[in-house]
Protein backbone atom coordinates (compact mmCIF):
# COMPACT_ATOMS: atom_id res chain seq x y z
CA UNK A 1 0.00 0.00 0.00
CA UNK A 2 1.28 3.40 -1.01
CA UNK A 3 2.08 5.71 2.36
CA UNK A 4 -0.41 8.80 2.86
CA UNK A 5 0.94 12.24 2.32
CA UNK A 6 1.48 12.17 5.94
CA UNK A 7 4.27 9.49 6.27
CA UNK A 8 7.16 11.89 4.20
CA UNK A 9 10.75 11.78 5.37
CA UNK A 10 11.38 15.15 4.91
CA UNK A 11 12.15 15.61 8.85
CA UNK A 12 15.75 13.91 8.24
CA UNK A 13 18.04 17.13 7.57
CA UNK A 14 20.32 14.73 5.29
CA UNK A 15 17.73 13.93 3.04
CA UNK A 16 16.38 17.35 1.67
CA UNK A 17 13.93 16.52 -1.41
CA UNK A 18 14.21 19.42 -4.65
CA UNK A 19 11.27 19.15 -7.46
CA UNK A 20 11.97 20.00 -10.86
CA UNK A 21 8.88 20.72 -12.78
CA UNK A 22 9.68 20.88 -16.34
CA UNK A 23 7.50 22.91 -18.35
CA UNK A 24 9.52 24.21 -21.53
CA UNK A 25 8.65 22.83 -24.65
CA UNK A 26 7.47 24.14 -27.70
CA UNK A 27 3.98 22.85 -27.61
CA UNK A 28 4.30 21.99 -31.20
CA UNK A 29 1.97 18.74 -31.09
CA UNK A 30 -0.80 21.15 -29.55
CA UNK A 31 -0.62 23.52 -31.88
CA UNK A 32 1.93 26.19 -30.44
CA UNK A 33 -0.65 26.65 -28.05
CA UNK A 34 1.48 27.17 -24.95
CA UNK A 35 0.03 24.14 -23.09
CA UNK A 36 0.93 24.40 -19.71
CA UNK A 37 -0.95 27.83 -18.79
CA UNK A 38 -4.16 26.49 -20.75
CA UNK A 39 -7.16 26.53 -17.90
CA UNK A 40 -8.16 23.54 -16.30
CA UNK A 41 -10.58 23.65 -14.47
CA UNK A 42 -10.60 27.45 -14.17
CA UNK A 43 -6.90 27.75 -13.33
CA UNK A 44 -3.90 27.22 -15.30
CA UNK A 45 -2.58 23.62 -16.11
CA UNK A 46 0.92 24.18 -14.48
CA UNK A 47 -0.42 24.91 -10.95
CA UNK A 48 -2.00 21.34 -10.75
CA UNK A 49 1.28 19.72 -10.19
CA UNK A 50 3.04 22.56 -8.44
CA UNK A 51 0.62 22.85 -6.04
CA UNK A 52 0.25 19.37 -5.06
CA UNK A 53 5.04 19.24 -4.69
CA UNK A 54 3.85 22.55 -2.52
CA UNK A 55 1.94 20.21 -0.27
CA UNK A 56 3.72 17.69 0.16
CA UNK A 57 5.77 17.99 3.22
CA UNK A 58 8.54 15.76 1.97
CA UNK A 59 9.52 18.17 -0.77
CA UNK A 60 11.84 21.02 0.84
CA UNK A 61 12.32 22.84 -2.51
CA UNK A 62 10.70 23.59 -6.47
CA UNK A 63 12.68 24.78 -9.33
CA UNK A 64 9.91 25.29 -12.06
CA UNK A 65 11.76 25.35 -15.59
CA UNK A 66 10.04 26.87 -18.68
CA UNK A 67 10.39 28.91 -21.68
CA UNK A 68 12.73 31.97 -22.12
CA UNK A 69 8.93 33.85 -23.19
CA UNK A 70 7.44 32.63 -20.40
CA UNK A 71 9.85 33.50 -17.88
CA UNK A 72 7.69 36.56 -16.49
CA UNK A 73 4.39 34.95 -16.29
CA UNK A 74 5.57 31.60 -14.89
CA UNK A 75 7.09 34.20 -11.99
CA UNK A 76 3.76 36.23 -11.49
CA UNK A 77 1.81 32.63 -11.31
CA UNK A 78 4.20 31.91 -8.47
CA UNK A 79 4.08 34.56 -6.54
CA UNK A 80 0.32 35.50 -6.91
CA UNK A 81 -0.84 31.70 -6.09
CA UNK A 82 1.93 31.57 -2.44
CA UNK A 83 4.19 29.17 -4.11
CA UNK A 84 7.02 29.58 -1.65
CA UNK A 85 8.81 26.53 -2.04
CA UNK A 86 9.64 27.74 -5.67
CA UNK A 87 13.10 28.96 -4.75
CA UNK A 88 13.32 29.39 -8.52
CA UNK A 89 11.82 29.95 -11.74
CA UNK A 90 14.62 29.28 -14.57
CA UNK A 91 14.94 29.09 -18.63
CA UNK A 92 15.16 25.79 -19.79
CA UNK A 93 16.98 24.31 -22.79
CA UNK A 94 16.67 22.75 -26.61
CA UNK A 95 15.80 19.15 -25.29
CA UNK A 96 14.10 18.31 -22.37
CA UNK A 97 17.52 16.80 -20.82
CA UNK A 98 18.81 20.09 -20.94
CA UNK A 99 16.22 21.47 -19.24
CA UNK A 100 16.36 19.50 -16.83
CA UNK A 101 19.82 20.06 -16.46
CA UNK A 102 19.38 23.69 -16.10
CA UNK A 103 16.72 22.62 -13.34
CA UNK A 104 19.09 20.61 -11.53
CA UNK A 105 21.69 23.64 -11.73
CA UNK A 106 19.56 25.89 -10.56
CA UNK A 107 18.50 23.24 -7.54
CA UNK A 108 19.42 24.00 -3.67
CA UNK A 109 21.48 21.53 -2.02
CA UNK A 110 19.49 18.27 -1.67
CA UNK A 111 20.01 14.49 -1.56
CA UNK A 112 17.15 13.31 -3.88
CA UNK A 113 15.42 15.15 -6.90
CA UNK A 114 11.96 14.58 -8.32
CA UNK A 115 10.86 15.18 -11.64
CA UNK A 116 7.50 15.96 -12.89
CA UNK A 117 6.36 16.91 -16.24
CA UNK A 118 4.69 20.11 -16.13
CA UNK A 119 2.20 18.65 -18.28
CA UNK A 120 1.11 16.50 -15.88
CA UNK A 121 -1.61 17.70 -13.98
CA UNK A 122 -2.97 14.69 -12.03
CA UNK A 123 -0.11 13.74 -9.45
CA UNK A 124 -1.40 12.77 -6.41
CA UNK A 125 0.43 12.94 -3.30
CA UNK A 126 0.62 9.29 -2.27
CA UNK A 127 2.67 8.90 -6.01
CA UNK A 128 5.10 11.18 -4.68
CA UNK A 129 5.28 9.92 -1.19
CA UNK A 130 5.37 6.56 -3.41
CA UNK A 131 7.95 7.47 -5.69
CA UNK A 132 10.36 8.82 -3.06
CA UNK A 133 9.94 5.55 -0.60
CA UNK A 134 11.05 2.96 -3.44
CA UNK A 135 13.92 5.57 -4.56
CA UNK A 136 15.18 5.70 -0.56
CA UNK A 137 15.51 1.82 -0.81
CA UNK A 138 16.75 1.55 -5.39
CA UNK A 139 18.41 5.02 -5.94
CA UNK A 140 16.36 5.55 -8.62
CA UNK A 141 12.39 5.25 -9.13
CA UNK A 142 9.58 6.09 -12.02
CA UNK A 143 6.15 6.02 -11.81
CA UNK A 144 5.15 3.66 -14.67
CA UNK A 145 1.13 1.60 -15.04
CA UNK A 146 0.95 -1.64 -16.99
CA UNK A 147 0.05 -1.84 -20.62
CA UNK A 148 -3.53 -2.34 -21.62
CA UNK A 149 -3.75 -2.43 -25.19
CA UNK A 150 -2.10 -4.82 -28.03
CA UNK A 151 1.09 -3.66 -29.39
CA UNK A 152 2.20 -4.21 -32.73
CA UNK A 153 5.24 -3.17 -34.41
CA UNK A 154 5.12 -2.57 -38.59
CA UNK A 155 7.64 -1.91 -41.38
CA UNK A 156 7.98 1.22 -43.20
CA UNK A 157 5.02 0.90 -45.53
CA UNK A 158 2.80 0.18 -42.41
CA UNK A 159 2.92 -4.12 -42.38
CA UNK A 160 2.41 -5.68 -38.99
CA UNK A 161 6.03 -7.22 -38.35
CA UNK A 162 5.10 -8.56 -35.17
CA UNK A 163 2.54 -8.62 -31.99
CA UNK A 164 4.58 -8.12 -28.90
CA UNK A 165 3.16 -9.76 -25.68
CA UNK A 166 1.93 -7.40 -23.26
CA UNK A 167 3.31 -8.92 -20.13
CA UNK A 168 6.41 -6.96 -19.08
CA UNK A 169 5.33 -3.84 -20.72
CA UNK A 170 5.04 -0.61 -19.15
CA UNK A 171 3.93 2.87 -19.40
CA UNK A 172 6.54 5.02 -17.77
CA UNK A 173 5.13 8.48 -16.22
CA UNK A 174 5.90 11.34 -14.18
CA UNK A 175 7.65 11.67 -10.84
CA UNK A 176 10.93 10.25 -11.80
CA UNK A 177 12.67 9.91 -8.62
CA UNK A 178 16.73 9.72 -8.12
CA UNK A 179 19.76 10.46 -5.83
CA UNK A 180 20.97 13.47 -7.04
CA UNK A 181 24.22 12.40 -7.81
CA UNK A 182 22.78 9.39 -9.89
CA UNK A 183 20.99 11.75 -12.04
CA UNK A 184 23.92 14.58 -11.88
CA UNK A 185 26.41 11.53 -13.24
CA UNK A 186 23.48 10.39 -15.54
CA UNK A 187 23.43 14.02 -17.29
CA UNK A 188 27.14 14.43 -17.39
CA UNK A 189 27.76 11.02 -19.13
CA UNK A 190 24.59 10.79 -21.44
CA UNK A 191 24.46 13.39 -24.51
CA UNK A 192 22.41 11.11 -26.97
CA UNK A 193 18.60 12.42 -26.98
CA UNK A 194 16.17 10.85 -24.46
CA UNK A 195 12.70 10.95 -23.78
CA UNK A 196 13.18 10.35 -20.06
CA UNK A 197 15.72 11.02 -17.42
CA UNK A 198 15.42 7.55 -16.76
CA UNK A 199 16.55 6.27 -19.81
CA UNK A 200 19.69 7.92 -18.99
CA UNK A 201 20.42 6.90 -15.47
CA UNK A 202 19.56 3.34 -17.16
CA UNK A 203 22.26 4.22 -19.37
CA UNK A 204 25.24 4.75 -16.82
CA UNK A 205 24.38 1.31 -15.40
CA UNK A 206 21.67 1.90 -13.14
CA UNK A 207 18.71 -0.26 -12.06
CA UNK A 208 15.37 2.05 -12.24
CA UNK A 209 12.49 0.61 -10.24
CA UNK A 210 9.24 1.12 -11.29
CA UNK A 211 6.24 2.28 -8.91
CA UNK A 212 2.73 2.42 -9.38
CA UNK A 213 1.60 5.70 -11.13
CA UNK A 214 -1.95 6.15 -12.36
CA UNK A 215 -3.69 5.65 -15.46
CA UNK A 216 -5.50 9.05 -14.56
CA UNK A 217 -1.85 10.65 -14.56
CA UNK A 218 -1.97 11.42 -18.10
CA UNK A 219 0.43 13.97 -20.07
CA UNK A 220 -1.62 16.56 -21.83
CA UNK A 221 0.25 16.79 -25.65
CA UNK A 222 -2.82 17.19 -27.85
CA UNK A 223 -5.72 19.11 -28.64
CA UNK A 224 -7.41 15.58 -28.27
CA UNK A 225 -6.24 15.33 -24.44
CA UNK A 226 -7.68 18.39 -22.99
CA UNK A 227 -11.07 17.44 -23.06
CA UNK A 228 -10.11 14.13 -21.53
CA UNK A 229 -8.52 15.95 -19.22
CA UNK A 230 -11.42 18.05 -18.19
CA UNK A 231 -13.42 14.65 -17.57
CA UNK A 232 -10.48 13.65 -15.39
CA UNK A 233 -10.49 16.57 -13.22
CA UNK A 234 -14.21 16.41 -13.08
CA UNK A 235 -14.25 12.76 -11.69
CA UNK A 236 -11.49 13.81 -9.01
CA UNK A 237 -13.36 16.57 -7.94
CA UNK A 238 -16.24 14.56 -7.22
CA UNK A 239 -14.47 12.10 -5.49
CA UNK A 240 -12.97 15.05 -3.00
CA UNK A 241 -14.97 14.72 0.54
CA UNK A 242 -17.38 17.88 1.00
CA UNK A 243 -15.98 20.26 3.58
CA UNK A 244 -17.70 19.98 7.09
CA UNK A 245 -20.28 23.08 7.18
Amino acid sequence: MAPSSNSSLADNPRSRVGAIVVAAGESRRMGDIDKIFLELGGEPLILRSLSVLQACHSVTDIVLVTSESRLSIARTLVACHGLTKVSSVCAGGKRRQDSVRKGLDALNDCEWVIVQDGARPFIQPHIVEFGLLEARRTGAAVAAVPVKDTIKTADAQGHVVATIPREGLWITQTPQVFRRELLQQAHAEVSDDVTDDAAMVERIGVKVKLFAGSYSNIKVTTPEDLPVAEAIFRSLSEALPEAAP
